[in-house]
């Protein structure tokens, strides 16, 4: 057994330092390169993944327990051969325990599965030592002794193999069970290579892709958050100097696979076979070869190649420092690679800290990308600030005149610039172009409610309905539609509708309580109300409109406790006061209605129909006080 943990050992080699020490340096090289990013704010799809997410937001760590599992997988599959006590025998329960873990690592990220291949490629050519040059020659000279290769009629081998396809088919069969075969629906802008009509074309811009993903292994410096949407613009004839690229990779490749293969050093053959599976075979998933993928470069995609990358890098320079005596210098451009490589990872981890750094640093990768100058739009408008994000808006849908989600934002945002003509072709074009898009729809109807066009706002209502069933602001503008038509029993139904839909949604609730005050319907109103502030408890517009109702129903006091409450809460809303001196004003509390009515005027100035209650308060204070005198 310590003989064959030694030949693991000379196959994989452990690290010149003790494995503690070993273990220290890497975890305070990682800590450093993060360090930045450890307090930054939740940003791009985190929103999704972690903030609104309730099942859980561990899903935003896929691809780090993904590579966990995947590594514990192939671990575990090297410790079957260090548990058994003879060469070439296996522990069955250490396979079988690699196999699970493949399993995890495929439910965390599908490319987990990609581990039981790379297990097989370790058994057939580093535990079996099989010289696949050498079984290539046999088979093409039709030698017989190619039939007594030791690994082929190795039973232990074969069951291993049986082993890993039988599980890696069960637990495929588990995902199709459960997601179905049919692949996700991508479009164009996502992936436009493979809707190339041409066969060479798809070719030759798939080959870029992976000689694209290879330079940013090795130079990981222009590095974007998103790199679809004609970041890559398509390679459409030979004269196209990126053709290159693919022919520079694979020139490399056939140099590497060579070496793996025809090199008289069976160790040198061993380590270049596992250090090319680490890189590809975790790939392919991503490669297009076997089903189209959404995306044309993932930076996430290179997590695990990169440490085939890393047993490739480590063994070139073992190997070039044994055929030079400038060993100095070698040790020098190592911790160079290291030090740089270091260095960017603290900038881009920087980059992440928010999500106006994240993507403005993608504008001078992908300038043609139309979702970066979307995001940094977003942004810009998320901040107030319109101006720059119409700018970016507009740039976004010159790049990609398909891009609905840019026309919506920037229909919006001209909607509340009052702008309306113009937001109404951009929101018309939206749908137009994407009939199912219920926010656009939506937003469509309240442009269209802006100019008086109700019988066409009210049709586009209904559309976005349709589109997204469960959808309240869209029954709250309906809502607000119908109360301008002075349709009220429409009104409240579509307001009841978006609170049965979302009820902490306090917009409807307090329109269904401000229309049923103002038609007379105070007990009606007041019971709305309260069953709004049972499930809102803490929100002071409810706790105001309520105030309002009890105090018309000469409920004083307890109206007089929701206003403070109120105020409490929101203590600069001018109305909350004004409408706290009415009440004291009914009441008969004049000197407490004088000091609210004072603090609302003082607040917002300009309030006419506090000042004329102020004035009428002031004359019955002044008749009682001479009527006193």
């Amino acid at each position: 057994m310590a003989e064959l943990d030694a030949n693991l050992d000379h196959i994989i080699p452990s690290s010149v330092l003790p494995p503690f020490w070993a273990k220290l340096v890497v975890g305070f090289v990682s800590l450093v390169c993060f360090a930045r990013s450890y307090d930054g704010d939740f940003v791009f799809d985190d929103s999704e993944a972690i903030i609104n997410n309730k099942v859980a937001g561990v899903v935003g760590r896929a691809d780090l327990l993904g590579a966990l599992f995947f590594l514990l997988s192939f671990l575990g599959y090297c410790k079957a051969f260090r548990e058994s006590n003879k060469e070439g025998t296996h522990s069955t329960f250490w396979v079988l325990l690699s196999i699970l873990l493949g399993a995890v690592a495929m439910l965390c990220k599908e490319q987990g599965i990609t581990v039981l291949g790379l297990n097989a490629v370790f058994d057939i050519l580093v535990i079996g030592k099989l010289n696949v040059l050498e079984m290539v020659q046999k088979a093409l000279h039709k030698d017989k002794s190619f039939e007594n290769i030791a690994v082929l009629r190795n039973g232990g081998f074969l069951f291993r193999m049986a082993l890993l396809a039988s599980g890696g088919a069960g637990v495929l069969y588990v995902r199709w069970k459960i997601m179905g075969t049919g692949p996700p629906a991508f479009t164009e802008v996502d992936n436009p290579a493979s809707f190339a009509d041409s066969v060479l074309v798809r070719a030759i811009n798939y080959n870029y892709y992976y000689a694209l993903n290879a330079w940013l292994l090795l130079c990981p410096w222009w590095l974007c958050f998103d790199w679809s949407m004609g970041c890559i613009p398509l390679i459409k004839s030979a004269g196209d100097w990126r053709v290159t690229a693919p022919a520079a990779l694979w020139l490399c490749l056939i140099g590497l696979i060579c070496q793996a293969l025809c090199s008289e050093d069976s160790h040198r053959r061993r380590i270049l076979t596992l250090g090319l599976g680490f890189l590809i075979i975790p790939f392919l998933p991503a490669s297009n070869l076997f089903f189209r993928v959404g995306f044309v470069v993932a930076e996430r995609v290179l997590y695990l190649p990169s440490a085939g990358y890393c047993m490739l890098l480590t063994f070139g320079f073992g190997a070039l420092s044994k055929h030079t005596k400038k060993k100095k210098l070698i040790a020098a451009v190592v911790l160079g690679i290291l030090f740089i490589n270091m260095l960017r990872c603290m900038i881009r981890s920087g980059e992440w800290r928010n999500e106006e750094q994240l993507f403005r640093s993608a504008l001078s990768v992908c300038p043609l990308n139309a979702k970066v100058h979307y995001n940094v739009g977003k942004n810009l408008a998320d901040k107030g600030n319109q101006t720059a994000a119409i700018r970016y808006y507009r740039e976004a849908v010159r790049l990609n005149p398909k891009y609905v989600h840019a026309m919506n934002n920037l229909g919006n945002i001209l909607k509340e610039r009052n702008e309306l003509q113009e937001a109404e072709e951009l929101l018309s074009l939206a749908v137009q172009i994407q009939p199912d898009f219920a926010a656009a729809w939506m937003n469509l109807g309240i442009v269209q409610n802006s100019l008086k066009r109700f019988e066409a706002a009210e049709r586009s209502y209904r559309t976005a309905i349709k589109h997204r069933r469960k959808y309240p602001d869209c029954y709250y503008n309906l809502g607000r539609l119908y109360a301008d038509l002075n349709r009220h029993v429409d009104a409240l139904n579509a307001w009841r509708n978006a609170t049965v839909l979302k009820p902490e949604h306090s917009l409807a609730w307090n329109n269904m309580i401000i229309l049923l005050d103002n038609t007379g319907n105070l007990a009606q109103a007041e019971a709305v109300g309260r069953e709004a502030l049972e499930l809102i408890p803490n929100d002071h517009s409810l706790m105001f409109s309520l105030a309002n109702v009890l105090g018309k129903s000469q409920k004083y006091k307890e109206s007089e406790a929701l206003f403070l409450k109120a105020i409490k809460a929101h203590p600069n809303a001018a109305s909350y006061h004004g409408n706290l001196a009415v009440l004291y004003h009914r009441w008969g509390h004049l000197d407490l209605a004088k000091k609210h009515y004072e603090i609302s005027l003082q607040l917002d100035p300009t309030a006419s129909g506090t000042k004329e209650n102020y004035g009428l308060l002031r004359r019955k204070l002044e008749q009682m006080q001479k009527k006193d005198v």
